[in-house]
């Protein structure tokens, strides 16, 4: 599989001159405040992991005025209930109609138990957003979903990948682009790391060796 997208917060200039060359891509959030400039492919968040999410008129309102730069989203996460499938359901449904017509792609954020839930939400979305628990983002009812939102053309990411072992499972389920905090604790000495995984996985997809061109993503 290609090589994932690294989303990361824009913390130090390198790391922006990173995101600028298309080597890793832009989380966003409206608690975080940082700028989203114009050359940067990005995806926005709703802050529900880390308990700031402002609320759902807060999050459009936010949505609403950076929607200049929604042609670079690769996708608006729907607010959702962490690890909580049915609720992120009840609690999501209106948003992504929402959220659509804003003009983002949306993401719904799948959780523990989607595997057992009879709503076929494929029209209504336009990206998979692998969240829930450690153990159920890992778990093959996860891959499962990945497979069907991917073989159905929808952009597919995973959250908090922090380590080069999460990575290689992100990569190994197909998801388009991942998350994490790693680059937000010793930015200067992380992102070569973080580079170097991007790197080995283009490697091992290309006998050339080439990262997958942002063009392509």
């Amino acid at each position: 599989m290609p090589a994932p997208l690294y989303l990361t917060p824009p913390s130090t200039p390198a790391i922006r001159a990173a995101i600028r060359a298309g080597a890793l891509g832009m989380i966003a959030s409206p608690p975080q405040g940082n700028r989203i400039e114009s050359d940067y492919t990005w995806c926005a968040d709703n802050a529900v992991f880390n308990g700031k999410y402002p609320g759902d008129e807060q999050y459009l309102a936010w949505l609403r005025k950076h929607r200049h730069h929604a042609d670079r989203c690769l996708f608006a996460v729907a607010p959702d209930v962490v690890g909580d499938h049915f609720a992120t359901m009840s609690r999501s449904r209106d948003m992504l109609r929402r959220i659509r017509d804003l003009g983002y792609p949306v993401a719904f954020a799948a959780q523990n138990g989607m595997e057992l839930c009879t709503w076929d939400p494929w029209d209504e979305i336009d990206a998979l957003f692998l969240a829930g628990d450690t153990d159920w983002k890992l778990s093959r009812h996860a891959a499962e979903l990945a497979a069907v939102a991917a073989s159905l053309g929808l952009w597919v990411h995973m959250g908090r990948v922090n380590s080069a072992r999460r990575y290689d499972t992100a990569r190994a389920f197909g998801c388009h682009s991942v998350d994490g905090t790693y680059l937000t604790k010793a930015p200067g000495k992380n992102l070569s790391t973080v580079l170097s995984w991007t790197r080995s996985a283009g490697t091992a997809d290309s006998p050339a060796g080439q990262h997958r061109p942002l063009s392509s993503l």
